[in-house]
């Protein structure tokens, strides 16, 4: 699913709010429910760490850890209680795979993750949030601060990605929701002005709104 619109529109505040992380922002107020195999995770008996577990989140710019390749990786499963190496170089392996950086990084795993290029960062991080196995990952623009070779692997590795694992994507780039996503949401304002399946949402929309916005007159 791409979440597309205006700055300002909401697309991030609605992304945010489905792991709960506008909790982290002073002062803010929330009302409303947002329900997630059937319960509300803004109940008060949530827990938040089982909640972000089970929906994490990759953000606009590649945010790895001052820690080694692998200890990035192996970050959650370790929070998780996983101390076992042998379980751990599995999962270390296998999530690199999904996230095709393993080949470029089998052999240095000790080296610093900041030593990446940004588009190995990035990578990377989805590889650390795919590593405690979410049921859906939330992805801030992941690819706005790459290039556009990087931003080509990206798009590859998300169309690999999404056989597995729900995505929600907030993106400024029509292009790139047309690319990748199954459905789209267009917002405008702090309201979603139409969902639909991503072709007919570019090639019929139902509304003005959403047809204006596609063909450039604002935004």
């Amino acid at each position: 699913m791409a979440l597309i619109g205006p700055s300002g529109c909401g697309k991030l505040t609605l992304l945010r709010s489905i792991n709960q992380m506008n909790d982290l922002i002073e002062g803010t107020k929330i009302t409303g429910e947002i329900i997630y195999q059937q319960k509300n995770i803004y109940d008060n008996k949530q827990d938040i760490i089982a909640l972000r577990t089970t929906i994490g989140m990759v953000f606009q710019k590649p945010n790895p850890f001052p820690k080694s390749i692998y200890d990035n990786v192996a970050y959650g499963p370790r929070r998780l209680g996983i101390r076992n190496r042998k379980k751990l170089d599995e999962i270390i392996e296998d999530s690199l795979k999904k996230a095709a950086l393993w080949d470029e990084v089998k052999n240095d795993l000790k080296s610093p993750a900041l030593s990446l290029s940004g588009g190995q960062q990035q990578r990377l991080c989805i590889a650390r949030s795919i590593a405690i196995k979410p049921e859906v990952l939330l992805m801030d623009e992941p690819t706005s601060a790459l290039d556009p070779i990087a931003t080509g692997k990206i798009e590859e590795l998300i169309l690999q990605l999404k056989k597995d694992f729900t995505i929600i994507i907030v993106t400024h780039s029509m292009q790139q929701a047309a690319r990748i996503s199954d459905q789209t949401t267009f917002f405008l304002i702090g309201k979603i002005v139409e969902v639909a399946r991503t072709r007919k949402l570019f090639l019929s929309p139902q509304q003005k709104k959403t047809e204006d916005y596609i063909a450039g007159r604002f935004g």
